[in-house]
């Protein structure tokens, strides 16, 4: 899950709202990554991400698997193999390695660039709904102290509103996916049908155990 919210760090720090309509001094501190990661889309994309993950990570585990078994062949073969077919053993142990080696690499890449358009897309949404509760509830400031570098030594919970965003997040996100539907008129007598968001697809990279 870390993976999944590395990204973060910092962007709550967008939220620097409107300060001079905001009664002054009123601040509130929000864990941005454990806000993302508390939502609902938040949650389901960590699992979309991990599911879509799957095969590939599988793959690479097979590969590394037969990496192994020619290693145990050079090991229990010490005294039978002769120098040739141990030669043989260990040049293809290297290329197979090389080739893991770069499926790795790229498999990682790819996760990581889809991890990373999906961070995107739930941090513009988290943000919008940190401005519309700063406005509505006067806060001059908001402050993520996610990061281990924030310069916040202490914050009383009071002025925490991770949980309140979660929750407000979540309540935008429902009234987005279930509309309300339409008056029934003389040229529209049947009710829109609500529009499926498309899946974000991988919380884990491919390469790791």
């Amino acid at each position: 899950m870390k993976s999944f919210v590395s990204a973060c760090l910092g962007l709550a720090l967008a939220a620097s709202l409107n300060a001079q309509t905001a009664p002054p001094n009123k601040i509130a501190v929000i864990y941005f990554q454990g806000a993302i990661v508390g939502t609902k889309d938040g949650q389901k994309a960590a699992a979309e991400l991990d599911a879509k993950a799957g095969p590939k990570r599988k793959e690479l585990e097979t590969k590394q698997n037969e990496v192994n078994a020619l290693q145990d062949q050079v090991n229990k073969g010490q005294n039978t193999l002769s120098d040739a077919a141990k030669n043989e053993l260990f040049k293809n142990i290297e290329l197979k390695k090389k080739a893991l080696q770069r499926d790795v690499e790229d498999a990682k890449e790819d996760f990581e660039q889809e991890q990373q358009r999906i961070l995107q897309q739930l941090s513009q949404k988290l943000v919008a709904v940190i401005e519309k509760y700063s406005r509505d509830h006067g806060y001059s400031l908001v402050v993520d102290v996610s990061s281990q570098q924030s310069p916040i030594i202490y914050a009383s919970p009071t002025v925490d509103i991770t949980k309140d965003i979660i929750e407000l997040y979540d309540q935008s996100a429902g009234a987005m996916s279930n509309p309300a539907p339409a008056k029934p008129s003389s040229t529209n007598l049947a009710a829109p049908k609500p529009t499926t968001p498309a899946k974000p697809p991988a919380t884990k990279p491919p390469g790791s155990n």
